[in-house]
């Protein structure tokens, strides 16, 4: 008989072992066409004026050839990159008592391809959405994104509140009313509130918020229906589907969902989503979201975690 030696277990490891890289939360059309709500003014100097192909067209794209008001004067070079961006307007949300500003919306950049005295030449290296003349050139912000954290983890839809500075969703990325995952929004929370770059923020609302439909205005059948009952075999004055009555012999008032609500602790919520701050403003901030339960809508609450 042939003795075979035992081998000890081996271990093995595949790719999927191996540490995974640190991954971006947003990517570049996150990152520099969000947009954001800005409080402080504006300088409107600087802007775009004219385009190559302005006989053809009124708005202007990728590969697209501008002229902007500004050249060697205000010490451009070939090959600086601006950002060009469109004030919308002043942002009123009922959801929020701040005067929040006004919001800004991010529609890409230019590369400096031909410096005159006072105008440039630009080509439209990156485009969000169409530009318009008159819109407005600035310095090209740098901006990092936050690094995903371990997502593996289910969302905890159960988690208790921070105690930290609380704020609402007030604005939609493109006027979305519902938002999901990798979209964008804006909240009521910014540097005033010691928001930062990189925070999470949990998103949530009263258990009782947030459906679609009305509830109908009685959960239940009240005492005085009774149907079609015989006038020989009577029972009772109620069904399955009679109101609940309060006291230990329900003899008492009639139960209704909404003085149960009143007794409550008000602590109790439903996380809908987690979302990641990528930009900070004055009173507000631009968020993505990153994990969701379910749809975020506008007038959510948000809590920096």
């Amino acid at each position: 008989m042939m003795l075979v030696a035992q081998q000890e277990p081996v271990l093995q490891v595949t790719l999927s072992d191996k540490p995974k890289p640190a991954q971006a939360i947003a990517g570049r059309n996150n990152l520099y066409c969000a947009g954001f709500i800005q409080y402080n003014a504006i300088s409107t100097a600087n802007k775009i004026i004219g385009g190559a192909d302005e006989s053809d067209r009124f708005t202007y794209s990728q590969n697209d050839h501008l002229f902007i008001n500004m050249g060697s004067d205000k010490g451009v070079n070939v090959g600086d990159v601006f950002a060009v961006v469109r004030p919308r307007g002043e942002l009123k949300s009922k959801w929020s008592a701040k005067q929040l500003g006004f919001y800004v919306q991010e529609l890409g950049a230019v590369e400096v391809v031909d410096v005159k005295r006072e105008v440039s030449v630009v080509k439209v290296k990156t485009s969000c959405d169409t530009m318009l003349l008159g819109d407005l050139v600035e310095l090209v912000p740098l901006r990092r994104s936050p690094v995903a954290e371990d997502f593996s983890k289910p969302l905890n839809r159960f988690s208790d509140p921070s105690g930290k500075a609380m704020g609402r969703v007030v604005l939609g990325r493109d006027n979305h009313e519902m938002m999901t995952r990798d979209q964008i929004a804006y909240v009521d929370l910014g540097a005033d509130d010691n928001v930062k770059i990189g925070d999470r923020l949990t998103v949530f609302r009263p258990i009782e918020k947030g459906n679609l439909f009305l509830h109908p205005d009685r959960e239940s059948v009240s005492s005085r229906d009774y149907g079609f009952s015989s006038e020989v075999y009577k029972g009772g004055k109620f069904s399955n589907q009679s109101s609940r009555k309060t006291g230990d012999k329900a003899q008492g008032r009639e139960v209704r969902t909404l003085d149960v609500r009143k007794e409550r602790p008000n602590t109790l919520r439903k996380v809908v989503a987690e979302a990641v701050v990528l930009n900070v403003k004055e009173r507000t901030a631009t968020v993505v979201i990153t994990r969701t339960a379910q749809e975020v809508h506008t007038g959510d609450w948000v809590e920096i975690q």
